[in-house]
């Protein structure tokens, strides 16, 4: 199989399994992923992880596949390139976090769908590697709006222009990386971040990352009116009641 969603009851696995080309991207890691944020809007889960089954995390396009692209009009490659975007959009848009749990390393596309993701765990010899221009073509699924976002501009640009790999500590000291862990490790350090996530309210953690991920965009006037009216319907339910008397009353809360 070269994609699977692994259900652990509060919260959802996709691996990618395409481990004899490094994971590069197929269309049943596409469904794979857009399944698990489809099901991620049930109550019960409370983080998605994306990891892949082999060595490396996701080599992005496949070669093979995008050669044949050249026969293609431009008009039906924009499609193809859409259904891709979908997919960032989906993880963007999911209402839990979504870790990825990066082995060996990300390119091209890969790299666009970690940096899609809320937080990132990367094993210490992990590369990332904006590979596109190696290839002659360029960067997609918002990866250029992630690096800028992440990284200062002359990195970004030696990582997009050079492409240059950077390794996972280099990453984590410029904030892009959230854990270094161990090789073979990075499911697991993500698992514990998932611990963490589930003992938390849900509907607050959601509205957190909406929040967040609008703020790149978002003047700070239209920010500031948007954490009020968030801010009203939070103070008002039932996870700021009890995260408040869990404070008050010296215990852990029960979200």
């Amino acid at each position: 199989m070269s994609a699977r969603i692994e259900d652990r009851g509060d919260r959802l696995i996709v691996w990618n399994g395409n481990a004899e080309k490094r994971g590069a991207l197929t269309p049943a890691l596409y469904d794979a992923i857009a399944e698990a944020m489809r099901l991620a809007e049930e109550p019960r889960i409370r983080a998605v992880i994306l990891t892949s089954e082999g060595r490396f995390f996701c080599a992005g396009g496949d070669l093979n596949v995008l050669i044949e692209r050249r026969k293609l009009t431009e008009e039906v490659r924009r499609e193809r390139v859409d259904a891709l975007h979908d997919l960032v959009r989906s993880i963007r848009a999911c209402p839990v976090p979504v870790l990825a749990a990066v082995e060996g390393g990300a390119a091209g596309a890969g790299l666009s769908l970690a940096l899609a993701c809320d937080m990132i765990v990367a094993c210490e010899d992990a590369q990332f590697t904006a590979a596109y221009v190696k290839a002659g073509l360029v960067p997609d699924a918002g990866l250029t709006a992630s690096l800028a976002r992440l990284l200062p501009r002359p990195l970004a640009m030696e990582m997009c222009l050079l492409g240059r790999p950077v390794m996972a500590m280099r990453f984590a000291e410029l904030g892009a990386v959230n854990r270094i862990c161990p090789n073979g490790r990075a499911l697991d350090e993500a698992l514990m971040l998932a611990d963490t996530l589930a003992a938390g309210p849900r509907a607050a953690q959601g509205t957190i990352r909406a929040l967040v991920g609008q703020a790149y965009e978002t003047d700070e006037a239209a920010q500031l009116d948007a954490e009020r009216n968030a801010m009203a319907r939070a103070a008002g339910g039932d996870e700021a009641a009890e995260g408040i008397a869990a404070f008050l009353e010296k215990r852990k809360p029960r979200f």
